[in-house]
């Protein structure tokens, strides 16, 4: 997909979840155009670095070892800790004091992980939400929910899909009966931004009921900038979800899709029951391939030509949407 904006926004981005970040284990991740070494240390801590050695340039994610809070690296044993500085050098007496990595700040969150992008290296300027809080109508006990790694997740890799595109669906309130095969058609009945994030509100109308108003459906999302969204469904179902979107390159974003489903009382095990499981892939985790038979195809429209519903908050979406490109295309 063709963008007239860049694909390294500023913001926060999910790279995986926590079961793919083992204690004492090492791991190499490609996103926003560069190379970065993941590892969880002996104290469980995760920290994610550029992963190249400033030694010689060796990749730290391809035979690095974890050692206490560093990462060594496989060339010639240098050193690295969290905070991208080189701690030692095996053969000499004194560390390179002005040796450093990158760091990216990272956040864990309900096991899922994020990382803060910005082009310039620059600090978080502002918190990852959280996945549970946002929303705190509904039940914000982690374990009142089965955890969605591994059973209730799904990647999808290097898909041409902007960042951008995903949050475009949530003010498109009438895509739900065409892609998602809605019995009904839903309404876009609430949308409001801070600096950060943009809250959509979008109901199924009850059709048994005599009440004009009355919603069968309420799903709650939260845009947390351009890296996704966090949504809440108010139903028959009252679960949760986070969809993420982080580009890999200029051109293809990794997807990430978790969703926490109720447990069933007295259940204590991290999965489902079978029937259960199989309800949930059929019927909500199969809608992100839905999309997606869109988006690999779509092209970028930059003055669409929209509907009178859509109008208002697509535009205003896309205006918000700006604010997180910091550098031009292309760079």
């Amino acid at each position: 997909m063709k963008v007239p904006f860049t694909w390294k926004p500023t913001g926060w981005f999910m790279i995986g979840w926590s079961l793919d970040f083992p204690t004492g284990q090492v791991r190499s991740l490609r996103y926003f155009g560069e190379d970065l070494v993941a590892y969880r240390d002996d104290n469980g801590e995760l920290h994610v670095l550029a992963a190249h050695c400033r030694h010689l340039g060796a990749h730290l994610g391809h035979g690095g070892k974890v050692n206490g809070d560093c990462i060594e690296c496989p060339f010639h044993g240098w050193g690295w800790g969290p905070d991208g500085r080189n701690r030692y050098i095996p053969y000499q007496d004194q560390p390179n004091r002005g040796a450093q990595l990158r760091v990216w700040p990272v956040r864990e969150q309900h096991g899922c992980v994020f990382v803060w992008h910005q082009p310039h290296g620059e600090e978080p300027r502002w918190e990852m939400p959280d996945i549970f809080t946002v929303f705190p109508q509904f039940e914000t006990d982690p374990a009142a929910y089965y955890p969605p790694s591994p059973a209730m997740s799904r990647k999808q890799e290097r898909e041409p899909v902007h960042p951008q595109i995903p949050g475009e669906n949530a003010a498109d309130s009438m895509h739900f009966q065409y892609v998602h095969h809605a019995s009904v058609t839903p309404v876009l009945l609430n949308w409001e931004h801070d600096d950060h994030g943009w809250l959509f509100e979008t109901g199924w109308p009850n059709r048994r009921s005599t009440e004009p108003d009355a919603m069968a459906l309420r799903i709650y999302s939260y845009l947390f900038g351009l890296g996704g969204a966090i949504s809440a469904f108010d139903g028959v179902d009252n679960y949760r979800l986070i969809f993420a979107t982080t580009p890999v390159e200029d051109g293809c974003s990794d997807m990430f899709y978790s969703i926490w489903w109720p447990r069933l009382p007295g259940d204590t095990s991290d999965t489902p029951p079978p029937d259960v499981l199989e309800r949930i892939e059929k019927e909500f985790l199969s809608t992100l391939e839905d999309d997606l038979e869109i988006w690999r195809y779509q092209a970028y429209i930059d003055q669409p030509k929209l509907a009178t519903q859509d109008a208002k908050p697509y535009m205003a979406y896309r205006r918000w949407a700006t604010q997180f490109y910091e550098i031009p295309p292309g760079q």
